[in-house]
């Protein structure tokens, strides 16, 4: 598809706002978007392009540049793996369901990854079920500071039940989402910053039960995803022990320098709509660009996304070194780095 600017003249970045996907709407768009598309006018074209015109083409290649492009790392693949097992084995059993979680650092993919294997999954239940009322997929975050009354209506605020009043307790909301979502037919559960459950505590022990009464009451297969959560007491004492038996464990981290990292700095160059870009040049800077993220696929994806948008911004239409230097990325990432020499402003 080639982008109309005449068409995407006055568009603006509320234009793009929608329901996040811990909301039932949200969800269902977030598996119904196609991949960001945008093509590059011809040079001549682009060249002619009145100033209203061209701002209105720089602000559409913008919006592509900000939306996160999926990169089917080894990662995103292994979970999408695993998680298709489990709802396989877990579709005939009657006991205990396995589970599993994703653990990792900031910025190693685990919110995308879980949020890939919903869709991948919906997908294909929507395929074998065509024009079905079916809720295959919820997804949700582990509520902070949480009780079970906050974690049911997590769940209830997805499937957009009515208002819950103070009058309703938390057995009368459990049991009004436990019937929707059987009626429903889910049978994949994401659960994501598990890492808030903390069971040395008696708020997270108190969660846990709860969130144990939902795997058991549900035919569906539960994954989890949060930070480092064998250091966050998820595991601790007897519910903490029980659930690791349950679950499987993969977990997310730093990409080694490899040609897989090469890989995936390429597939995030074919996604830039740079007119002056020169092809390669940013494979040619994967150890450079290694090194500045220390291998965390998120911080790669925001360094070269911020860098194409600042390119767009500033004419230059190229991403260089010099401009990679510009961008400030997160303070892990910069702090675990060599120091770099700022480009002066203006």
């Amino acid at each position: 598809m080639v982008v109309n600017v005449e068409e995407s003249a006055g568009d603006g970045p509320q234009d793009s706002w929608t329901d996040p996907s811990t909301r039932l709407e949200g969800w269902r768009r977030f598996v119904e978007a196609d991949p960001a598309v945008l093509d590059l006018l011809p040079e001549q074209q682009w060249e002619a392009l009145s100033p209203q015109l061209r701002d209105s083409y720089d602000e559409a290649r913008i919006a592509y540049h900000s939306e996160l492009q999926v990169v089917r790392t080894s990662t995103v693949k292994e979970i999408s793996h695993e998680g298709r097992l489990l709802t396989l084995l877990n579709q005939r059993e009657h006991g205990a369901r396995r589970g599993m979680i994703v653990s990792g650092e900031w910025t190693t993919g685990k919110t995308t990854a879980l949020k890939q294997l919903g869709r991948t999954h919906e997908l294909r239940v929507r395929q074998r079920y065509p024009n079905s009322d079916r809720i295959p997929v919820v997804y949700i975050t582990a509520p902070p500071k949480g009780s079970p009354r906050k974690l049911a209506l997590e769940f209830a605020r997805f499937l957009g039940l009515p208002v819950i009043s103070p009058r309703h307790n938390t057995t009368d909301v459990t049991s009004a989402v436990c019937q929707v979502l059987i009626e429903a037919r889910t049978d994949l559960v994401l659960v994501d910053e598990i890492h808030l459950l903390n069971h040395a505590t008696t708020a997270g022990e108190d969660l846990s039960d709860h969130l144990k009464y939902f795997t058991e009451h549900l035919p569906a297969t539960f994954v989890y995803a949060g930070i480092n959560v064998e250091k966050s007491g998820l595991f601790t004492g007897l519910r903490g022990k029980q659930l690791a038996g349950r679950c499987i464990m993969v977990r997310t981290g730093a990409f080694p320098l490899t040609s897989e990292w090469q890989s995936l700095v390429a597939s995030l160059e074919n996604t830039l709509r740079l007119h002056q870009h020169q092809a390669g040049s940013l494979v040619k800077q994967s150890k450079y660009l290694h090194q500045r993220t220390g291998g965390m696929i998120g911080s790669l994806s925001h360094l070269i996304r911020a860098a194409a948008i600042s390119a767009i911004l500033d004419g230059s239409e190229r991403i260089t070194k010099t401009a990679l230097r510009s961008i400030r990325i997160d303070h892990n990432s910069e702090s675990d780095g060599p120091p770099e020499p700022r480009r002066a402003a203006g």
